[in-house]
């Protein structure tokens, strides 16, 4: 079994490492970085990972992308990551980045899905586009260069090949190459002249022996033309190509799964065994299903007869889980070399927050898998939670989403950030009673605590009882450990992963309460439905403590016995048609606000409708509420900010109902009378989420865009909204939230949407 320690880096030289890479970020132009440098801080992975791609020049050199819009770099082997600036390059979930194969820090990427392909000539530093030319209109899926003649290069799409021969100056489809291309490999014993190209897609598998020219369907001894996979690797002794097909029960016995090809895709042969999931049926309850689906291989030029596939488990625990096969001898023979769950007898995977906690790994397919061009013994997995890497043909793996503190508490196991931030924050947190302990409220994991100000991060989500989703804590300070917050397995709200109905809500969340600085959780008494807020009332008795909790589609609670029991308080607030509160805010002077948000109805394309949507307004400790956003009748609301000192004075963000006529609505507005009158202060894109008065520096206010921002995704106004200057240094552009540390004067705290927290400087550079 491996242990921790056989994984471990030294402290002092990672965080050397990741500090390093925080201050590598270039700037839009291309230039390098002057004086703004940001941190990423929190844990690392927990989020969906794709795409990813090694060097054939350097198996430590690296790429990923994550769904939520970044791409990554790593030059160590994936112990430490950096992320790409925004500005320079989009992530695209569906196509792995080309190194070039003989110029080392040559790389190319999709710009985005659709975008344009990309190109850096400094090792993923800044970024430039290729080409203009790209007669491709629908998805990318696939880049691939030729090895021998690397001014030939292809780009796959969900529908067609496209081939250039001129170093991307001009491009041609290739005829006769339909389905979405999976796939491409070359003989590299075949003449510049004549060259054989072999394309897998999801309609077959093609083949050109004159240099991309004519293709033909080359399908012979496949079972199913409508592949998983494909992969070829080529030398002067050998050539050889794998392709996966979806399986399933014929006669009662399993058909389809993996081929290979001895002849450059002329034929294939059936290469399933014994020691491959063969199982028609699942044994375990939580098995991925009855019958195995092997859905990623992966070969190299290095070694050819070498090749990796996965399977997805028909069992939970071996032989039949979830795993990677491997092949030394062009699938004659498979031996599963991935056992990733501590409990299993072979475990051969590092320990990372999840498995000290739990005591187990999730056994989810992975979303990509990469076998190193340059180190056939170098295979990367990445999924939903976890990256794992082996570097000795799979005997050990270790994690690359988590760098553990060396000698560290058994009970409490702390982690060190390495980069790799790919989940969604909702606030930050310093604990007014012991202010090196800091909270990170997150989506898909819970919640982080960190007990050293922010330096490691200790996973908190397997003791709260709703898991996925934290979204606000509410500290009690006369009583030092005690914390309330607010949860649910629905996330995203209010962004467009619920407006859209693209995740179904789930009626599954609430309040819970903690006494020993968020170690564990206890659930309050509630309707079961996503909290998205609790506040404390400060003036309320000390054994007696007044509380409100906001719940999406419920509407407001009100606890007058420090949560023991509520009833609810909601006359006046929403509609029968939508209650979906979210955020909740008690003014200093006892006056409640809180926000309902967007509603679509009749799918993802549906209309948004504008009942019950607005601020409201209680004076009466929330017995009753009075709308007023009357005369500003928006459809979809994000967040609010109420000024520190006047009720009056407060800051609305919105963004714009696609596929209505006041498609243009999103902005930040602002009223100084209570919501009698408002105007739209700004507008820098359709999505804004939210705007922050500074605590101490008069008539500043910083304003966030999330989703669809069209560049910098956090703003500074030094004139109260007059004029505002954008944050042009900050890699990601997702922003959802500012916090004031207090004792920095000099740094703020930002959460993101897909990029964790970063801290950074209080004001953009000036030579941007």
């Amino acid at each position: 079994m491996a242990t921790n320690g056989a994984f471990e880096m030294p402290i002092r030289r990672t965080l050397a490492v990741l500090l390093a890479m925080a201050c590598g970020w270039a700037l839009p132009g291309g230039s390098a970085p002057a004086a703004e440098v940001w941190e990423p801080v929190g844990l690392c992975g927990g989020g969906a990972m794709f795409a990813m791609a090694g060097s054939p020049l350097d198996p430590n050199v690296l790429m990923l992308s994550c769904d939520m819009s970044a791409a990554y770099i790593s030059h160590d082997g994936g112990r430490s990551w950096r992320m790409i600036h925004h500005a320079m390059l989009r992530a695209c979930t569906t196509c792995a980045p080309a190194f070039h194969p003989k110029t080392r820090g040559r790389i190319y990427a999709m710009n985005g899905w659709r975008g344009h392909v990309r190109v850096s000539t400094d090792d993923g530093r800044t970024w430039k586009n290729h080409s203009e030319g790209r007669p491709w209109r629908r998805r990318v899926t696939l880049l691939y260069i030729d090895p021998d003649h690397p001014e030939r290069m292809f780009v796959g799409t969900l529908a067609a090949l496209f081939q250039t021969r001129d170093d991307g100056k001009t491009w041609r489809k290739c005829p006769g190459v339909a389905g979405k291309v999976l796939g491409l490999a070359v003989d590299r014993n075949s003449p510049a002249a004549r060259r054989v190209y072999v394309a897998g897609t999801g309609g077959g598998v093609f083949r050109s022996a004159d240099d991309g020219i004519t293709w033909r369907a080359s399908n012979t001894g496949l079972a199913d033309t409508a592949l998983l996979s494909f992969s070829g690797g080529s030398n002067r002794a050998l050539t050889r190509l794998y392709a996966t097909v979806p399986c399933k029960v014929v006669g009662g016995k399993l058909a389809g799964g993996v081929y290979v090809s001895t002849d450059v895709g002329r034929s294939w042969r059936r290469c399933m065994n014994a020691k491959l999931n063969v199982q028609t049926r699942h044994s375990s309850q939580w098995a991925n299903g009855d019958i195995p689906v092997y859905r990623f291989v992966g070969t190299t030029d290095k070694d050819p007869a070498r090749a990796y596939v996965h399977s997805s488990g028909t069992s939970y625990f071996p032989p039949d889980h979830s795993t990677i096969y491997r092949t030394d001898d062009s699938g004659a023979s498979w031996r599963a070399v991935l056992f990733s769950d501590p409990r299993f007898r072979q475990y051969n995977c590092a320990d990372d927050y999840l498995t000290l906690a739990i005591g187990q790994r999730w056994q989810s397919p992975p979303r990509t898998m990469a076998v190193s061009p340059a180190d056939p013994d170098v295979v990367m997995t990445a999924g939903s939670m976890f990256l794992s890497r082996t570097e000795d043909g799979g005997r050990t793996w270790r994690v690359g989403h988590a760098i553990p503190v060396p000698n560290q508490k058994k009970d409490e196991p702390a982690w060190i950030n390495n980069g790799l931030v790919v989940t969604t924050t909702w606030n930050y947190y310093i604990d007014p009673h012991q202010t090196r302990r800091h909270y990170i409220a997150y989506t898909d994991i819970g919640l982080a605590r960190s007990l050293d100000a922010g330096r490691t991060w200790i996973w908190q989500g397997h003791t709260l009882p709703w898991r996925n989703t934290t979204y606000e804590l509410a500290f009690d300070r006369n009583v030092p450990g005690r914390i309330w917050g607010a949860f649910s397995n629905t996330h995203d709200i209010p962004n467009a992963n619920v407006i859209a109905n693209r995740h179904r809500v789930r009626m599954d969340g609430g309040v819970a309460v903690s006494s020993n600085y968020g170690k564990t959780w206890r659930a309050a008494k509630l309707p079961l439905a996503p909290a998205l807020s609790v506040v404390l009332d400060p003036t309320s008795p000390k054994g007696w403590r007044r509380l409100y909790a906001s719940l999406f589609e419920k509407g407001v609670y009100r606890s007058d016995d420090g949560g023991r029991t509520w009833a609810a308080k909601s006359r006046g607030l929403g509609s029968p048609k939508n209650m979906r509160c979210c955020k909740l805010v008690r003014h200093t002077d006892g006056t409640l606000f809180v926000l309902i948000t967007a509603k679509r109805v009749g799918g993802r394309q549906g209309p948004f409708i504008r009942d019950g949507v607005g601020l409201y307004r209680s004076t009466d400790r929330g017995e009753s509420w009075t709308k007023i956003t009357t005369s500003l009748p928006l459809y979809w609301p994000k967040d609010f900010t109420v000024h520190p000192t006047t009720r009056d004075t407060i800051l609305l963000s919105a963004a714009d109902a696609y596929g209505h006529r006041d498609k243009e609505e999103g902005g930040l507005y602002r009223t100084t009378d209570g919501g009698k009158i408002w105007h739209k202060l700004v507008r820098k894109g359709p999505e804004h989420f939210g705007a922050f008065y500074h605590p101490e520096k008069k008539n500043w206010i910083y304003m966030t865009l999330t989703e669809s921002a069209p560049g910098a995704g956090l703003w500074l106004s030094r004139d109260d909204g007059a004029t505002w200057e954008p944050f042009s240094r900050l890699p990601f552009r997702n922003i959802q939230r500012v916090f004031f540390p207090p004792g920095d004067r000099e740094r703020i705290i930002i959460t993101t949407f897909g990029g964790s927290v970063f801290k950074g400087p209080l004001t953009p550079a000036r030579n941007e």
